[in-house]
């Protein structure tokens, strides 16, 4: 370890298990905890809605299923917690602008008229051109702080035409691209 960590925990006040992280530091260890960027999208009996996350990750093959974490004060949360289903849409090179429109405050019909959807097996809205799209039922959900995780089973899968992605890492989109062979 180097001195300036060492120094750190040595005057960070302890805990039982050890320094109390603060939340800018976390937040900034995550900065480095590259992930995909996905719009994850809903409809049904409590509307159509959509919102742009990076905590979304494989669970198990066997169901395939996946967990998508959701804030429970997001304005989107009700809609998802009442319509039991959910499209994860994993987004390609060249979607940066439409997850900044579903990650902000643009109304929900504008977020939906910025791209093309076809409706899923669930119902849930299905980006023309992600890399890929899971439509999911919402079978089990756990609540962590601020957020709830969803573990969602795919019921569908769409796979987009070519091996192609957009992580964010830094605090900044990166596409990724097939290798040439």
């Amino acid at each position: 370890m180097d001195p300036a960590t060492t120094a750190a925990l040595d005057d960070a006040p302890d805990s039982p298990v050890g320094p109390v992280l603060q939340k800018a530091d976390y937040r900034n260890a995550m900065s480095r905890l590259g992930a995909a960027v996905n719009i994850i999208t809903t409809d049904g009996v409590a509307g159509r809605a959509g919102f742009t996350a990076s905590a979304v990750c494989s669970v198990t093959d066997e169901p395939p299923t996946l967990l998508v974490c959701l804030n429970r004060t997001a304005s989107v949360y009700p809609a998802f917690e009442a319509n039991g289903v959910l499209c994860v849409n994993v987004l390609a090179p060249g979607h940066q602008g439409l997850s900044g429109v579903f990650g902000g405050k643009t109304p929900m019909d504008a977020r939906f008229a910025a791209a093309r959807w076809r409706r899923g097996l669930t119902g849930s809205p299905q980006l023309e051109g992600a890399a890929a799209s899971f439509d999911c039922r919402v079978v089990r959900r756990t609540s962590v702080g601020t957020h709830d995780v969803l573990f969602c089973e795919a019921v569908a899968i769409t796979l987009g035409d070519t091996a192609h992605g957009l992580v964010y890492f830094d605090r900044r989109y990166h596409d990724l691209l097939p290798a040439p062979h």
